[in-house]
Parts: structure tokens; C-alpha cells; sequence
């Protein structure tokens, strides 16, 4: 059972960065939660000498520049964190090594088209000179496919990519998944992400390689991104990682040998009896049982990031 903490300052001294969730942790799609916002501020402002940094690990499939500009169009304030890892630029960079091809079948909105456009800067140097471009196809002539979400995610669901997954599945192509994540809460209502796709596909029998929370590569990622920013390499045992999916950003985080803070009011909220934002917490009995099923135990729980 994880220890039920009442706010982020009770056990902030001792870490010198966080690795924070987005999607029910920091805000709803459409704004930030204001408590979580002064979290955030106050353990910047109140960290340990040499500490303080926060970096933003959320398996959104855009790239660091994309999610930068949603998080400033929903009003996120630009001092609360250092940098951004996404699942998008995990995707990015094995996309663009070559994983499933050079000419790929994307499925997902057309809001997404700029993963294949907008490369952060530390991805690209990353890429030797000679890296051939990749090109967006239809699925006949496609060598893989890349899968950063549902076309129209208010109305779609999962089956309605079927017969395309077949046909897919038919000529073998591997699928490159940009988000892992099965559903999120956009506002009041949950909506059905890429990695539900992904595993319909994986049912079928097909290929996928995910690159997001709970994999290796993106925690890889925001390692390096938060040494760039701290101008040093901080220890796994001073890195805090905060989500609100069990499955992902906790259990991603312990296998990366991080602590880890549950925060139970998003997606598991009912099934934890978490009360309403900013200071309902968990059921104790519920959250025992709800982490028992799922045989992971993070560190800390708290219902609502504050």
C-alpha cells in the first residue's frame, strides 16, 4: 500500500526533479487545474539547492514544439517546467531511423501531421546525414504504418479501423505506435487514444513497437533531456515521476527505477473513490484493492495533484 500524502510539499525535499503527466494531472485538454499549477510553482521555488527542475513526460504523439504550443494555448504557464519528453518525439526518432520503412500509412488526425514535420532539435542531431525521408503513402503502398491516434476520437471508436487493420495485417506491415495510452478524459468526457488501435492490431496477430509511458525509450529520453537542464546527471532515486495512470505512468516509471506518486483522481477516480478536485482523496480500502488487481504499488497516492 502506497503512502496517502495530503500535497506535493510533504514529500518534495526529497527529490531534485519531477517527471509530471499531463492528462489528468496538470489539466483536463482544455485547462490546467490551478492547484496543480501552484504545485509545481511552489516546489520550484521551495526545491533543494541544485534541484527544482520538472520535466513534462506525457505520451501525447506530438513533438516537444507541439505540445509547448497546445500547453500555451490552454493556458499553462511557460515557468512551471524546464522541458517536455513526449511520446511523440520517442516515435519520432525511431520513425525516422527507419523502424517500419521510409514509406509509411498514417492514421490519426489531421492535427497530428506535424509529428512528421516538426523535429526537436536534439532528435535531429541525433540522425546521421545520410537518413533518407519519410514519406506518407496510402496503405497499398505502404511499407508500415504510423499510428498517432483516432481520426475523429469524438466519434470513432476502434472498430471503425477494422477492415483497414486487416488489410494491414494481410501484407504483414508493422505498426509504429506513437501513443500507448488506451483512453483519456478530455474535459468530462473520455475519448479512446492510439494505443487502443494499436491493440486491436496486436489482437490480429500484427506487429507493433510502442514508444511512450510504460516504455524504456521516453524515460531515456527525459534522462537526457533533464541532464541538459540541470547540467548534470541526476540519480534515479531523486527523480519523482507523477501520473494518473496505473498502467502506464506508474508502472513505466518503477520499472525505470523511479519513485512514483499516483495521483488517483483521474483516470482511476471512481474505481478509487477519489472525491472531487482539489482536495478529495482516495477510499484507503478502495485504493488497496484497486492496486491489487493491478499488482503495482507506487510509492505515494494522492487524489489530486496540489
Amino acid at each position: 500500500m502506497p503512502r496517502i500524502i495530503t500535497a506535493l510539499e510533504e514529500i518534495a525535499p526529497a527529490y531534485h526533479a519531477l517527471f509530471v503527466d499531463l492528462w489528468g494531472c496538470l489539466h483536463d485538454g482544455y485547462r490546467p487545474f490551478p492547484a496543480a499549477v501552484d504545485a509545481l510553482r511552489r516546489y520550484r521555488a521551495q526545491a533543494p539547492e541544485g534541484g527544482g527542475h520538472v520535466i513534462l513526460l506525457t505520451n501525447s504523439p506530438r513533438s516537444r514544439g507541439g505540445v509547448m504550443r497546445q500547453l500555451e494555448r490552454i493556458g499553462v504557464p511557460r515557468e512551471i517546467h524546464d522541458d517536455i519528453a513526449s511520446s511523440g518525439d520517442a516515435a519520432q526518432a525511431a520513425m525516422l531511423a527507419g523502424l517500419v520503412g521510409t514509406r509509411v500509412h498514417h492514421v490519426g488526425p489531421v492535427r497530428d501531421i506535424s509529428f512528421f514535420e516538426d523535429v526537436a532539435e536534439d532528435i535531429r542531431a541525433d540522425l546521421p546525414p545520410d537518413t533518407p525521408p519519410i514519406l506518407r503513402v496510402p496503405l497499398e503502398e505502404a511499407e508500415g504504418i504510423v499510428l498517432t491516434g483516432l481520426e475523429d476520437d469524438e466519434h470513432e471508436t476502434p472498430e471503425d479501423y477494422r477492415a483497414r487493420l486487416l488489410a494491414a495485417r494481410e501484407r504483414d506491415l508493422p505498426l509504429l505506435c506513437a501513443n500507448p495510452d488506451l483512453v483519456v478524459d478530455r474535459g468530462d468526457r473520455r475519448v479512446w487514444c492510439a494505443g487502443a488501435i494499436a491493440r486491436l492490431y496486436e489482437e490480429m496477430g500484427g506487429k507493433v513497437f510502442y514508444f511512450g509511458k510504460p516504455n524504456a525509450p521516453i524515460y531515456a529520453l527525459a534522462r537526457r533531456r533533464l541532464a541538459r537542464v540541470a547540467g548534470r546527471r541526476i540519480p534515479e532515486e531523486a527523480i519523482l515521476a507523477i501520473g494518473d495512470g496505473i498502467a502506464t505512468d506508474i508502472a513505466g516509471a518503477i520499472a525505470a527505477g523511479l519513485d512514483t506518486l499516483f495521483v488517483t483522481g483521474g483516470l482511476a477516480a471512481e474505481a478509487t473513490g477519489t472525491g472531487p478536485p482539489p482536495e478529495g482523496q482516495p477510499d484507503p480500502a478502495r485504493l488497496e484493492a484497486y492496486l491489487a488487481d493491478r499488482k503495482c504499488v507506487p510509492t505515494y497516492a494522492l487524489g489530486h495533484l496540489r
